[in-house]
């Protein structure tokens, strides 16, 4: 069976203004993405605040992003929470909002217990109730879990879990899920400075942050990549490294905020406690931004 989610999706940051959600300047990058070749959108995910976004603002993103976004473009929502039942609950919401998939992360509060059976329980219960895909998340920066390898190969033979989003950065990782996982598995690499490698390794895509800045360079390397391009996918990939690990690595969030305003988008104040940014790190990510004639 083809893979049904493949090429680059944004993982969209969440517009504030004033402490709400601002739903035009929301709509209004979205109707800007539409121009590009990205293949979808994530709403919900990290870079969307989602920690900060309760289940009705989320629901608002959903509905408006399904209601902007051009037809082809897929709209996956991040739900995962910290309990089966409460996770079952979003998914289900969003998916009546227009969410074509879920994007669930591993539960983490109680990190201890969270062994090989009871993230299998979680995500079973979870999959087994939910009217959507589901994409597993493996983000273990942020959450201090990861999801075994072993479990992730397992829970691929269940029908409704159909993808994984590894921005664990391991290309060992990588293959060897690839290797053993169904022909119809989504393996989708969140990170932009190992794009090339784990497109080579058989990933099907990438949900990236660095995306919502350089859409078009990402989709470039992808389509040069499936061209069979591959010295010239390499040498853009090289480019790329610099600007996407100053805004995923070094300062976060409120950098790529900053350089979505600088690129004439809606980027705008996170939510506390993440700050703005400092004037060193502004010029820091102009410069990126100019390098790669992002901005002149």
């Amino acid at each position: 069976m083809e893979k049904r989610f493949k090429g680059i999706f944004a993982a969209l940051t969440t517009p504030f203004s004033s402490g709400r959600i601002a739903v035009d300047k929301f709509r209004e990058n979205i109707e800007k993405f539409n121009q590009t070749g990205l293949s979808g959108y994530i709403i919900m995910g990290s870079t969307g605040e989602a920690p900060f976004v309760d289940d009705e603002e989320a629901e608002i993103l959903v509905r408006e992003a399904r209601k902007t976004a051009s037809p082809e473009k897929y709209i996956i929502a991040g739900t995962g929470r910290d309990s089966a039942e409460w996770t079952v609950k979003l998914t289900n919401r969003l998916a009546e909002a227009g969410a074509q998939a879920a994007l669930i992360k591993p539960p983490y509060y109680y990190k201890s217990r969270m062994n090989y059976s009871a993230l299998k329980a979680y995500y079973s219960e979870v999959a087994d109730r939910v009217k959507i895909p589901v994409i597993m998340y493996n983000i273990p920066q942020n959450t201090q879990v990861w999801l075994p390898l072993e479990l992730v190969v397992e829970l691929s033979e269940h029908q409704n879990i159909i993808g994984l989003k590894e921005s664990g950065g391991s290309l060992a990782y990588l293959s060897e899920v690839c290797s053993k996982v169904p022909a119809d598995f989504h393996y989708f690499t969140g990170s932009a400075s190992i794009l090339y490698s784990a497109l080579d390794m058989g990933a099907c895509g990438a949900i990236l942050a660095l995306a919502n800045v350089a859409s078009e360079h990402c989709v470039k390397l992808y389509d040069l990549f499936i061209a069979g391009k591959k010295e010239e996918a390499k040498e853009l990939q090289y480019k790329l490294i610099p600007l996407n690990r100053a805004l995923t690595e070094t300062y976060g969030i409120p950098a790529i905020k900053y350089a979505l305003d600088r690129r004439g988008f809606y980027g705008g104040p996170c939510r506390i406690p993440l700050l703005p940014l400092d004037e060193k790190a502004k010029i820091e990510i102009n410069n990126y931004l100019t390098e790669l004639n992002l901005i002149k």
